[in-house]
C-alpha cells in the first residue's frame, strides 16, 4: 500500500504519522488477522465437520483446537433448540440457496451457559461447480439481544399498562352506566287507560348526562310526570339531576300544581346552587287524571325554559302545546311558569322529549334538526300508539351518527286508540 501523490496541503509531520500507522496494519499477517479478529469465522466441511477455526471463536466456546478440528461438527457447538433449527432451516436453507445471513442461533458456552450469535454462511464451490466446503462467520449478539430484551419487557410493560388502563375505562363505563341508570325509572308504571314508553340516547358512554324523567301516580285517579335537562356534564350534572328527581317527586306530593311543583324546584336549586358554580335546568312537570267513562285524559303542565311538548293527534295532527315565558329554573330567586292544559282523546299522545333531538345537525350543511321537522316526521306516528312512536323516534336518532351529539330524553304518554277494558267489563 502506498500514496500515488504528495499533498502539499498536508504538514510532513502528519504525512509521517500517517505512514507509521499504515506500516504497523502491514505488520498484521492475514492469519493473524484471522486468527485475532473480533467474530468466530468457522470452515466445515459439506458434511458439517470442523475444519479450521480461530481463536476468537475457541475462546468464546472454551474449546482447544484439539477438541474440534475434525473432532466435532458445527451443529455439536450449538444448543438443543440451535440444532434443531438448524437441521430444519439453516441447513436447507443454505444448499438451496448456497448463503444465509444473520441468523440468529445460540452455542453453548463454558459453565452450561448460552452463547446468542448471529451466524452468515456461504457455501465454497470448486472449479466444476460441485460444493467442497461451508465458510461461517459469528457475530457476538450479547448486547444485541439484552436491546431486543429490554425492548420486549419494556413492550410488555406498555401492553399491560395498556390492558390496566382499558380495564379501568370499562369499569368507569359500567359503574358510569349504573349511576346513569340510577338517575331513570328502570320501568314505566302501568296508568290504566294509558300507556307509556321512553326512550334515553347516551351520547357518550364516559360522561355522565344530566337529562331525566319519571312517571308515578299521586294518588288513586291523578298521575304525575315529568322530563328535564340539567345543564352541564358528569358527576357534578348528576348530583344536580338526582336533587332535582326527588325534590320534584316531594313537591308533587304536597302540591301537585305543576307551577307549584317548579316553583318548589327552582327555590332548592337557586338556593343549594349559589356564588361562583351556579347550576339550573329546564323541565316540563305535569300531571295527568284520565276518565274512565269518557276515555280521555285530562293534561295540565308548565314549562321551565324547556322545549314545548308535543301532540300527537289520532287524525294524524301533530302540533305543539306552547308554555311562553318559562324561564330556566334556578337562575332566579321568583322566576315566572305558565301553565298550559289540553286533553287526550284515544289515540292520541304526548311527547317529551330534551333538545339533544332538535338540536342535532343533519345535512351536509350541518343544520339543526329542528322542531318543525320534529312536528312533520311524528304526525301520522300516533295511530301506532306510544311504543310505536317512541320505536320511531329511535330510529332517527340512530340515523343522524355523529349529527347526535348530546343526549337525548324521550317519554310518550297515550291513550290506547282500543280503550283498555276496565275490571267490571271482564266479569
Amino acid at each position: 500500500m502506498g500514496r500515488t501523490a504528495h499533498n502539499p496541503e498536508r504538514p510532513e509531520d502528519e504525512e509521517s504519522a500517517t505512514d507509521a500507522v499504515f506500516s504497523s496494519l502491514l505488520e498484521d499477517t492475514a492469519e493473524e488477522l484471522y486468527e485475532s479478529a473480533p467474530c468466530g469465522y468457522l470452515s466445515t466441511l459439506m458434511d458439517g465437520t470442523i475444519a479450521r477455526i480461530n481463536t476468537t471463536l475457541l475462546d468464546w466456546l472454551g474449546l482447544t483446537r484439539e477438541q474440534v478440528v475434525g473432532r466435532r461438527r458445527f451443529t455439536d457447538l450449538l444448543t438443543i433448540g440451535g440444532k434443531l433449527y438448524h437441521e430444519t432451516h439453516f441447513a436447507p436453507l443454505l444448499r438451496m440457496q448456497g448463503k444465509i445471513s444473520e441468523i440468529a442461533l445460540e452455542l453453548k458456552a463454558p459453565g452450561g451457559g448460552r452463547l446468542p450469535v448471529l451466524v452468515t454462511s456461504s457455501v465454497k464451490n470448486s472449479g466444476d461447480g460441485e460444493p467442497m466446503l461451508i465458510r461461517t462467520t459469528l457475530f457476538d449478539a450479547r448486547q444485541r439481544r439484552a436491546y431486543e430484551g429490554e425492548l420486549l419487557r419494556e413492550r410488555q410493560v406498555a401492553e399491560e399498562a395498556r390492558r390496566q388502563a382499558e380495564a379501568d375505562r370499562e369499569r368507569l363505563r359500567e359503574a358510569l352506566v349504573v349511576l346513569q341508570q340510577s338517575l331513570l325509572p328502570a320501568d314505566l308504571p302501568a296508568v290504566p287507560g294509558m300507556e307509556a314508553a321512553s326512550y334515553y340516547h347516551t351520547a357518550s358512554v364516559d360522561r355522565l348526562g344530566g337529562d331525566f324523567y319519571d312517571l308515578f301516580p299521586l294518588d288513586d285517579k291523578r298521575w304525575a310526570f315529568f322530563l328535564g335537562d340539567v345543564c352541564g356534564k358528569g358527576p357534578q350534572a348528576a348530583a344536580v339531576t338526582s336533587l332535582t328527581r326527588y325534590t320534584l317527586r316531594a313537591a308533587a306530593l304536597h302540591d301537585p300544581d305543576p307551577i307549584a311543583a317548579l316553583s318548589t324546584l327552582n327555590t332548592v336549586l337557586h338556593q343549594r346552587f349559589t356564588g361562583g358554580d351556579p347550576r339550573y335546568c329546564t323541565a316540563i312537570f305535569g300531571v295527568m287524571e284520565p276518565d274512565p267513562d269518557t276515555g280521555t285524559v285530562a293534561v295540565r303542565l308548565a314549562s321551565g325554559g324547556h322545549p314545548p311538548a308535543l301532540v300527537v293527534r289520532a287524525d294524524g295532527r301533530a302540533d305543539y302545546l306552547p308554555t311562553p315565558g318559562g324561564l330556566l329554573i334556578g337562575v332566579l330567586p321568583a322566576p315566572h311558569f305558565t301553565a298550559a292544559e289540553t286533553t287526550l282523546g284515544p289515540g292520541d299522545s304526548l311527547l317529551l322529549y330534551t333538545d339533544g333531538l332538535t338540536e342535532a345537525r343533519v345535512g351536509e350543511n350541518r343544520e339543526l334538526y329542528g322542531e318543525d321537522a320534529l312536528r312533520t316526521f311524528t304526525a301520522g306516528l300516533a295511530r301506532g300508539g306510544t311504543h310505536e312512536l317512541i320505536t320511531a323516534l329511535t330510529g332517527l336518532l340512530d340515523g343522524f351518527g355523529e349529527g347526535l351529539d348530546d343526549d337525548t330524553a324521550l317519554l310518550a304518554l297515550g291513550v290506547p286508540s282500543i280503550p283498555v277494558a276496565r275490571e267490571h267489563d271482564l266479569t
